[in-house]
């Protein structure tokens, strides 16, 4: 009787193995692709402590100042992932108000407004006397899950990058969690949208994880940063063209904040995962990979990498925080004789001297 209860146990405990790992749903459908080759952190990438001199400005019980947006005074504006809307004086920090939802890209428009680019309720505008209006929630009936990053135009449109039309991170816990799902199935349903008073239309679309983008001095073109594919576009909104300008990046892009005088401050979130890569043309075996508990998934690595880019892609300075001084580094913007930093996590807006 004993052999025969042993044996039952570990009939019971194969088959809900066998259905754990093979069977259960993963809510995930994972496709084929061929990652570029990783160049590694070497060269221009080689690590180096620029970064890790950073001091981080305290914003209380909350954290994750993901991106930041200077107005005509030359004061920055960052929001929290509790929603907080805070102004930034020089290394100084006041909260001004609650928005509710998830914002994360920011920028201020023609018109003194400051867009926003929610990934929990779509494109935002927000002014100190009017508060919270709501531009666009869905498009063609479907609802935009994950706004991420906005750039306003001279003409009054603005253009805002959707990253996934699959993955709400509103139910699955958050942005980074959200992320990560849909780079790991890797569909490629990111895409640009434009707004204007009329209506939405679609800019672009067909890329992994869309994210970052910003209009160059021109207004003539968009550059974009493609974050599952490691590499940045330019998309020129005349003919609707693009190219890739900077490719096989050693890790994954993510705000591309515009300088104002040609040049744009690149985020790496996390170097590259090599599992990921490998794994890259075999869907089956990420989708079982999938199945495994959370804590055993491949994760970001927390080390902190920020680059200055020109309007060609080329790669003007990086900086780094290689023991995770500062990580999930998002993007910065330099103001006066100061450089901001942003990241996904932090428990603080990063500032330091400009380079």
């Amino acid at each position: 009787m004993y052999q025969i209860i042993r044996y039952l146990s570990f009939a019971t405990f194969i088959a809900v193995a066998v259905w754990y790992l093979g069977l259960r749903p993963t809510g995930i459908e994972p496709v084929s692709y061929t990652a570029s080759s990783d160049p590694g952190l070497v060269g221009t990438f080689a690590p180096n402590q620029r970064l890790a001199v950073i001091d981080v400005l305290d914003m209380g019980e909350q954290d994750g100042p993901e991106d930041i947006a200077v107005d005509a005074q030359d004061v920055g504006w960052v929001t929290s992932a509790q929603s907080g809307l805070w102004r930034v004086d020089g290394r100084q920090m006041s909260q001004v108000d609650m928005l509710g939802g998830r914002p994360l890209g920011l920028e201020f428009g023609p018109d003194g407004a400051l867009y926003i680019a929610d990934s929990y309720r779509g494109l935002l505008r927000w002014t100190q006397d009017s508060g919270m209006q709501v531009l666009a929630d869905s498009y063609q009936g479907q609802p935009i899950n994950y706004a991420n990053q906005v750039a306003p135009a001279r003409d009054g449109s603005v253009y805002f990058s959707v990253s996934t039309s699959r993955h709400d991170p509103e139910i699955l816990g958050g942005t980074l969690a959200a992320s990560v799902v849909d780079l790991w199935e890797h569909r490629r349903t990111g895409h640009i949208l434009r707004w204007t008073d009329a209506g939405l239309t679609q800019v672009a679309e067909g890329f992994s994880f869309t994210n970052g983008i910003a209009l160059t001095p021109e207004q003539d073109a968009l550059l974009i940063a493609e974050t599952g594919e490691y590499r940045i576009w330019r998309h020129d909104l005349a003919s609707g063209t693009r190219e890739v300008i900077l490719d096989g990046l050693p890790g994954f892009p993510d705000n591309i904040q515009a300088q104002g005088d040609g040049t744009y401050w690149v985020g790496i979130v996390s170097p590259r995962r090599a599992i990921a890569d490998r794994l890259a043309p075999y869907p089956t075996l990420r989708n079982l990979i999938w199945r495994l508990p959370e804590a055993v998934r491949p994760k970001p690595v927390h080390q902190g990498i920020l680059m200055r880019i020109d309007g060609g892609g080329r790669i003007l300075e990086v900086l780094q925080a290689p023991q995770g001084e500062y990580s999930l580094v998002t993007g910065a913007i330099t103001v006066g004789d100061l450089l901001y930093v942003t990241s996904l996590g932090a428990p603080g807006l990063g500032v330091m001297d400009a380079p």
